[in-house]
């Protein structure tokens, strides 16, 4: 039993730490995309074509000088940045592993219940400054995730109708000959929108809309705290496109093509950061609650029927 306990902690603390550089590499793989895009070299300098310079920044702001509003309210501001990358690394605790670890059989059910709580986190983070920047900043991020979790849990059931199960390791076995973008193509287009609004990417970004915010209810910290919010961002990105490549992709985790097609998601990720202008924001909330949520329903009725109709031919 001991023995078993220390092999789920070693595997999570090796799959945390290889989320974290992954994290680190996904922000170099954004700013030379970016950098291309807009026609310059993205970094470059430190080290070997800029393979270092990840590593330099979270050396900087960990270092810096940990500034903290004299009207804030303290223990919530400090405590909010790391419980934010908490749930961001304890949402990577369902990646269905060979080894099994802790990708137990309601997997789905620990991402959507885990994924929500992040909405506190941020909340708190922006009214414990007492700014009203970044309180502002907070309830716009609150609204938009929630609208739009509504739509991500109701395409997410269409895709649980089809394998009947709540184990993300069963989408596997169902893609086995032919993979679910070319079943729900219309599906798997609104799940990486709505995936690209949960995680507050351009063009959805209006938690951090610099044009009229300055940066969200991010704006009042600074070095270690920034970067912790900084990091969450970035390994909840990583996990969608995990999770991307898992629904619809075939996601076999025993492949080299599994990484690639990772690899694919998170540059489209980029991709669409670096190709598109930002949403208004009323026009946001209206794709979620006049278009999104209607197709979704629509959507669950229809695979809702179609399962019942196999069911129903096959006893």
């Amino acid at each position: 039993m001991m023995i078993d306990l220390l092999l789920i902690v070693t595997s999570s603390l090796v799959l945390i730490i290889c989320v974290l550089v992954g994290v680190a590499f996904l922000t170099l793989l954004e700013r030379k995309v970016l950098g291309y895009i807009q026609i310059r070299k993205g970094p470059n300098k430190v080290g070997f074509l800029g393979l270092v310079q990840p590593f330099s920044d979270a050396i900087k702001l960990f270092t810096k000088e940990q500034t903290f509003p004299y009207m804030s309210n303290f223990n919530l501001y400090y405590l909010s940045p790391v419980m934010n990358l908490f749930l961001a690394m304890f949402l990577w605790m369902c990646m269905p592993l060979i080894t099994v670890n802790t990708s137990f059989s309601l997997s789905f059910l620990f991402f959507l219940g885990v994924s929500s709580l992040s909405v506190y986190t941020v909340m708190l983070a922006g009214w414990s400054s007492n700014s009203n920047y970044s309180l502002l900043g907070s309830l716009r991020a609150v609204a938009q995730t929630i609208s739009y979790e509504v739509s991500l849990a109701l395409i997410l059931l269409s895709f649980l109708y089809l394998i009947s199960s709540l184990n993300i390791m069963d989408l596997t076995k169902y893609q086995e000959y032919i993979w679910f973008v070319f079943v729900m193509m219309p599906l798997c287009m609104m799940w990486v929108v709505s995936g690209l609004a949960e995680t507050n990417r351009t063009h959805f970004d209006f938690a951090e809309g610099e044009s009229e915010l300055v940066s969200g209810f991010n704006v009042e910290y600074s070095s270690g705290g920034f970067a912790m919010i900084f990091l969450t961002e970035y390994a909840s990105i990583l996990f969608m496109t995990m999770l991307c490549s898992m629904l619809f992709l075939g996601g076999d985790l025993s492949s080299w093509l599994f990484l690639i097609k990772l690899g694919f998601v998170a540059f489209f990720w980029v991709w669409a950061r670096g190709t598109l202008p930002r949403f208004r924001y009323d026009k946001l909330m209206y794709l979620a609650w006049k278009s999104y949520l209607p197709v979704a329903l629509n959507y669950l009725l229809f695979f809702l029927s179609f399962k019942m109709i196999v069911f129903i031919f096959l006893v």
